[in-house]
């Protein structure tokens, strides 16, 4: 009987756990990419629940939770924040005393004041923590317009407030690509060097880029992440893992473009001379990038330009800039001035240095008054050279310009990771499930944004993100955008199958998202590969964001997507840096990478046989369509053949990969690893060596793969 007993109290735990994760947005169960559901196990879910706050060892604890997560919409006068679209009536539902009277308004960003309707609400009054509390219901106009706009209540003296967000029914930037179709060079920023680069690719070669590409009528050009990293070397190499999400990599500055390098002193200016002829040699050697040797090199340059006096208008310049960034840019500065002296497992990061507002770092803010000047000016020179970037990419004639990369999250030791802690969930990290990339799973070892912490601080850290990486932006690709939907958290010590999702406000986030990219005039690119719910797209296209199509992956029942069949509102490509280059994708490099790094879940002639299969299949309907002959061919020739492909489907932006440009075949990225394989160090090179920015306009291969994506496109139209 005893057993009976125990056997009904644990199906009671269970059942109270999952209805708990229910109720908290977090996946019981989920579909993997084989296909088969797959049960979330308990251990999982008590962690993922912890990390959102809630407490989980007993029957009691989860029948306490279950209760406050009922009754939490009743504790607040106001919901955490409001997001709705443009044109709809916004319902409002107020908890005050039962019996108070209550006031509601809405008062835009521009001190315009909209008074509320009360509506019917017959919901009965409840018992709130020993408090009969009543709800109101109340709508606002549908006529508000876009922005960020702040709901008030006034309840018998009572008052209360919350965010609210109006943001667009469609992103108004889409619409032009229904007419409109354009091409685009897609680059690892710091793999494209030029002569005169500092061993890494830098803003100044994405100027030179750019007017390359427009000159040749490309629309676009789209690079990695230009995040944040490390104050200091060492830095990480992954531009998917920054430090920060809001703040730029001042490894990409170029020193000479800097106006103030012209009126160093003498000696000054020659050891930074002696310092960046050093660096030149390194643009065509054959190794592997060496982003630490051109880091220092930088900074110490950066350090001597700093001190040079800037002219009056200049010195306003920057102060301005300092105004509008406000205190996340002085956050930042701390925390860059702070890790340059504490390893990240000092203790004071866990005590007296544990968030920007404790008096230890007030202190630190004066003691390291001019280091925090020299990384708040390290963001301004950034913030130029990317609007000089930006303003040639128009200038030579792109429709779109320079599209940035917006990477998933961020180190759990970095500086968002500091200055966020109170919207970010300790304890768990993201990833995803086991899947077609990697057929272990992955952990991308960042902190997820606290769906609940994130909503009631009015999404402000998110809008300030996205504006600052929009500000000199034609667009912004946004990786792994399913996670605006739902992350893969996987608790602190599990594996990377050991996960499960939750999920988010994405009405929200998709919104706001819309509202800053319509804002700053940008296209916004999903990187929507993956395991994700079919609806998901068509929510996507709903909203004006275009998805992301890879030759490879675009598959129906019946095999391969003919052309027709691609999505229109989409980036089409051939290739993306998380596969090797075409070139080394037709001989089978990803198979053998894969086996060599043992990620591989079966033996190696499957995995081949199932490669090659897929491969045909996709070659077949190329000679289809009389673009490739029967006969085999050169490697360069079956390049620009399925490049031609792309430009059949509909899709309004086509990507044209560099590496495929030059003849590379070497992986830039495997998923799912990190010292096994040396990501995110490989310098663009061909088959005869290093490529240099300065070699592309008279490059055969680049000329010719260019050439036949630009004359397909316009034999489409």
């Amino acid at each position: 009987m005893a057993d009976v007993t125990a056997q009904d109290h644990m199906e009671i735990d269970d059942e109270l756990l999952r209805k708990l994760a229910a109720a908290r947005g977090v996946s019981t169960s989920f579909r993997g990419w084989d296909g088969v559901a797959h049960p979330v196990a308990a251990s999982t879910l008590r962690s993922v629940l912890t990390a959102l706050g809630d407490r989980t060892e007993t029957l009691e604890d989860l029948q306490g939770a279950l209760h406050e997560a009922e009754l939490e919409p009743w504790t607040r006068v106001l919901p955490p924040s409001l997001v709705a679209r443009e044109g709809t009536e916004i319902h409002v539902a107020v908890h005050v005393p039962h019996g108070t009277g209550v006031n509601v308004w809405a008062v835009t960003e521009d001190g315009n004041r909209v008074d509320a309707e009360q509506r019917e609400d017959w919901q009965a009054p409840r018992d709130v923590r020993g408090v009969l509390t009543g709800r109101a219901a109340f709508a606002i106009p549908g006529g508000l317009p876009l922005g960020w706009h702040t709901l008030h209540a006034d309840a018998d003296g009572e008052r209360a407030e919350c965010a609210l967000i109006i943001t667009p029914e469609r992103l108004e930037t889409t619409r032009r690509l229904a007419s409109e179709r354009h091409w685009g060079l897609t680059a690892q920023l710091y793999s494209v060097r030029s002569s005169r680069s500092w061993g890494i690719g830098d803003f100044s070669d994405l100027v030179d880029l750019a007017a390359i590409a427009g000159n040749d009528g490309a629309g676009f050009v789209l690079v990695n992440p230009l995040h944040a990293g490390e104050p200091r070397p060492p830095i990480e190499d992954s531009p998917y893992l920054p430090t920060t999400r809001r703040f730029f990599n001042p490894l990409y500055i170029r020193v000479e473009d800097v106006p103030e390098y012209g009126y160093l002193d003498p000696a000054s200016r020659a050891a930074i001379g002696n310092s960046a002829v050093g660096l030149h040699s390194a643009n065509t050697a054959d190794g592997l990038l060496d982003r630490n040797s051109s880091y220092e090199a930088k900074l110490a340059a950066l350090e001597l330009i700093f001190k040079v006096r800037r002219s009056p208008g200049r010195s306003l310049m920057f102060k301005n800039f300092c105004a509008a960034e406000g205190k996340g840019l002085d956050d930042f500065a701390l925390w860059c001035a702070l890790a340059e002296r504490l390893p990240s497992t000092a203790p004071e990061w866990r005590g007296e240095a544990s968030s920007p507002d404790t008096p230890y770092c007030d202190t630190m803010r004066e003691a390291l008054a001019d280091r925090l000047e020299f990384y708040r000016w390290m963001q301004w020179i950034c913030d130029e050279q990317l609007a000089t970037a930006q303003r040639a990419a128009k200038a030579c004639g792109m429709a779109i310009g320079i599209v940035h990369d917006l990477a998933v999250g961020v180190k759990t030791d970095g500086a968002d990771a500091w200055m966020l802690h109170g919207v970010l969930a300790q304890g768990v990290t993201v990833g995803a499930p086991p899947d077609v990339f990697n057929q272990q799973g992955q952990n991308w070892t960042q902190p997820p944004w606290h769906p609940g912490r994130l909503a009631a601080s009015g999404y402000r850290p998110y809008r300030d993100m996205l504006r600052t990486i929009l500000r000199h932006a034609g667009g912004v690709r946004v990786d792994h955008i399913l996670g605006l939907f739902r992350l893969w958290w996987i608790p602190e010590g599990a594996g990377p199958a050991e996960g499960t999702y939750v999920y988010y406000d994405h009405e929200a986030l998709i919104g706001i998202l819309a509202l800053e990219a319509q804002r700053a005039g940008a296209t916004v690119v999903g990187e929507d590969l993956g395991v994700f719910e079919p609806w998901v797209r068509d929510y996507l296209t709903e909203r004006g964001i275009l998805g992301t199509s890879i030759l490879w992956f675009e598959h129906g029942e019946a095999g391969p997507l003919s052309p027709e069949e691609y999505r229109q509102q989409c980036l089409t490509s051939v290739n993306t840096h998380d596969l090797p280059p075409t070139a080394g994708y037709l001989a089978g490099e990803h198979v053998t990478l894969r086996e060599s790094l043992g990620l591989l879940l079966r033996p190696v002639e499957e995995e081949r046989a199932e490669a090659a299969a897929e491969q045909e299949a996709v070659l077949a309907m190329v000679r289809e369509r009389g673009l490739l002959p029967d006969e085999p061919g050169d490697v360069q020739r079956t390049v620009e053949a399925l490049y031609a492909f792309t430009a059949l489907t509909p899709s309004a932006l086509l990507g044209v990969a560099l590496v495929d440009a030059v003849g590379e075949t070497r992986t830039q990225n495997q998923p799912g690893t990190d010292a096994e394989h040396p990501n995110w160090r490989i310098p663009l090179a061909g088959p005869d060596g290093p490529v240099l920015i300065d070699d592309l306009p008279a490059n055969d291969r680049f000329n010719s793969l260019v050439g036949v994506v630009r004359d397909a496109l316009k034999a489409s139209r």
